[in-house]
């Protein structure tokens, strides 16, 4: 492993274009379980029935008994060693981009100014009638939150059934088109359209750097070098590695 991290901090230090793909997995260490996972929002909540927009349109204080729930395991939630060692990396020069598919803004939170977010952040609100916008702690005080027009706010995140910010994706596929580098840290990268971006880094001969707890379909296809492990102790040494070897860049 310290050869493999010994690797990875090379290509970074070397690279004029890192980016880092993060999803669920990273902000486990945070207590914030995959949405997915059997310990998940959608074991207890359908998505079908809480998570559409067209369910929060027609009954938004039944889909704010599930936001409630989510809202209490995110607003607790502490970004965690990977989290501040993107930031850090970020800072010194050698991660450009973090294209995100969590809500959480742990990286935000860990120190990281770039950062696309694929389905939006769960720290503001907005009224979908009148446009107004809220951060969440001015209605911390209101089950469900309302706007001043009356209307039940809804988190700026991105539910089933609205599209992915324009603005996101085209910039993540122009940026995803000209990587030297891209860590994917965190994600099973199968769920569309996130989990094309390796795809389109390594046909324009990016070097994939794979940090995940298990294998990935793209871990034997793809990936360049494997990092098996917890992303917080993993993120934590290539940090360590890259100061020892480079220099803030300006």
């Amino acid at each position: 492993m310290e050869n493999l991290i010994a690797e990875a901090a090379d290509i970074i230090i070397n690279s004029n274009l890192t980016l880092a793909l993060t999803g669920a997995g990273i902000s486990v260490e945070s207590g914030i379980p995959d949405f997915r996972s059997a310990e998940g929002l959608w074991s207890k909540y359908d998505p079908a029935e809480y998570a559409t927009i067209e369910a929060f349109r027609a009954n938004p204080e039944k889909v704010w008994n599930m936001l409630r729930e989510m809202d209490a395991v995110v607003s607790g939630a502490k970004p965690n060693k990977a989290h501040l060692g993107l930031g850090e990396l970020e800072k010194m020069g050698y991660l450009h981009f973090i294209i995100t598919q969590n809500i959480d803004n742990l990286h935000q939170e860990g120190g990281a100014k770039n950062v696309i977010e694929y389905h939006g952040n769960s720290r503001t609100l907005s009224c979908i009638w009148c446009g107004k916008r809220y951060g969440v702690e001015e209605k911390r005080d209101q089950f469900p939150p309302r706007c001043e027009c009356g209307k039940i706010l809804k988190p700026d995140v991105v539910f089933f059934g609205e599209p992915i910010p324009a603005d996101a994706l085209n910039r993540s596929f122009q940026l995803a088109s000209s990587a030297e580098a891209l860590l994917v840290i965190g994600t099973s990268a199968v769920v569309s359209p996130a989990n094309t971006i390796p795809t389109v880094a390594k046909q324009n001969n990016a070097t994939i750097i794979e940090i995940n707890m298990e294998k990935t379909h793209l871990t034997d296809s793809i990936t360049d070098i494997f990092l098996q492990g917890s992303a917080g102790e993993i993120v934590d040494a290539l940090v360590r590695e890259v100061k020892r070897k480079g220099s803030f860049r300006p």
